[in-house]
């Protein structure tokens, strides 16, 4: 979610004489040296493979640091994690990286994200999540939404079809907010937690859908609730950069408005009526979905952050070099960053 924290921008503390973030035990070592605005992948052979991967720096880095472990309580929520498979006519990738404030603050990723193929059908069903972060342990509340939502989505999809039978998301987000209901039982001991309760343990956003194979291009169909987003990306469109991401739900905030407000509704909160969207891809475009540590940097996609993902994203990258993207560094930027792709497989080979 959104960080307080950041109320001038790290040039403005600099230029004040401040620290954005106060020392943790000693100064920050100075920022890594920039990388070309598109760095290449390495290339293959011993001498290449002897130099590590310098960190993807966007316009002004962020502050390099070694990044401290969460608390012992955590160790099943890792710094990084990523996913990386193709069916006969899906590809997927999806990477979930811990934010600067949290591995300086050694507090868990609270993004998370989870794909699944539906084995009769072909279809890929996936959730992305973004725990609240007032919430004490909004890291299992979206692990716990992504585990339930894809789980559902899996049962609900016709067995031995690849038939657009519509899912009901209204189902699939009611099944996540019981799961959260039930964690809350038992972490409270108590028969019927009120909602206010649950939120204030397991309060988390929700982006939760399906890509089905289709002769005529993928079709998508996907819910949200909270302000995570999602985009479909046609890297062609290098005329017209705001078009190159076209977004599937209503902006975050209104590009226009006086006063920009961030209250979030996050799950256990089922909206009414609940945000659904659907599209089909060409063979040449992606969805992505991401949490709002890649939304807010992305903004309309027609800066250096959107130029980055659309000239490495025009062909589904590696597995590891699509986390190492998403692991980018700018400054004011520190939350915890999720993006989940897919892509149709005629798009071509990967790097």
């Amino acid at each position: 979610m959104n960080s307080p924290y950041t109320s001038q921008s790290w040039s403005e503390e600099r230029e004040a004489g401040g620290d954005p973030w106060p020392p943790r035990h000693a100064p920050a070592a100075p920022p890594p040296p920039r990388l070309p605005p598109v760095p290449p992948p390495p290339a293959v052979g011993l001498a290449s493979a002897a130099q590590p991967w310098q960190r993807v720096s966007i316009g002004v880095p962020g502050p390099h640091f070694e990044a401290e472990p969460p608390g012992q309580d955590a160790h099943d929520f890792p710094d990084t994690e990523c996913d990386a498979w193709s069916t006969p006519l899906l590809i997927m990738r999806y990477a979930s990286v811990r934010g600067a404030k949290h591995r300086y603050y050694r507090q868990p990723r609270q993004d998370a994200a989870r794909a699944a193929v539906h084995e009769s059908s072909g279809s890929i069903v996936f959730a992305v999540a973004d725990g609240v972060s007032s919430a004490t342990s909004a890291e299992i509340g979206a692990v716990e939404a992504c585990r339930s939502a894809v789980e559902h989505m899996l049962q609900l999809l016709p067995q031995g079809s690849r038939g657009q039978h519509p899912l009901d998301f209204r189902d699939v987000a009611g099944v996540a907010a019981q799961r959260l209901c039930r964690l809350a039982r038992r972490r409270l001991n108590q028969e019927e937690p009120a909602p206010a309760e649950v939120a204030a343990l397991y309060a988390t956003t929700l982006v939760a859908g399906v890509v089905r194979p289709d002769p005529a291009g993928p079709v998508v169909s996907l819910c949200r609730i909270g302000d995570s987003g999602a985009w479909v990306l046609d890297p062609s469109r290098t005329t017209a950069p705001t078009d190159r991401y076209r977004p599937l739900f209503d902006p975050k905030t209104d590009p226009d408005a006086l006063i920009v407000e961030n209250d979030v509704s996050p799950l256990p909160h089922v909206p009414d009526p609940l945000p659904v969207a659907h599209t089909r891809l060409s063979a040449h475009e992606a969805l992505l979905i991401g949490t709002d540590g890649f939304g807010d940097p992305l903004g309309e996609g027609d800066g250096q952050v959107g130029a980055l993902f659309a000239h490495h994203l025009a062909q589904p990258p590696t597995p590891l070099w699509f986390a190492h993207l998403v692991d980018f560094t700018r400054e004011t930027f520190d939350d915890d960053r999720t993006l989940l792709a897919i892509w149709p497989r005629a798009t071509g080979a990967q790097r």
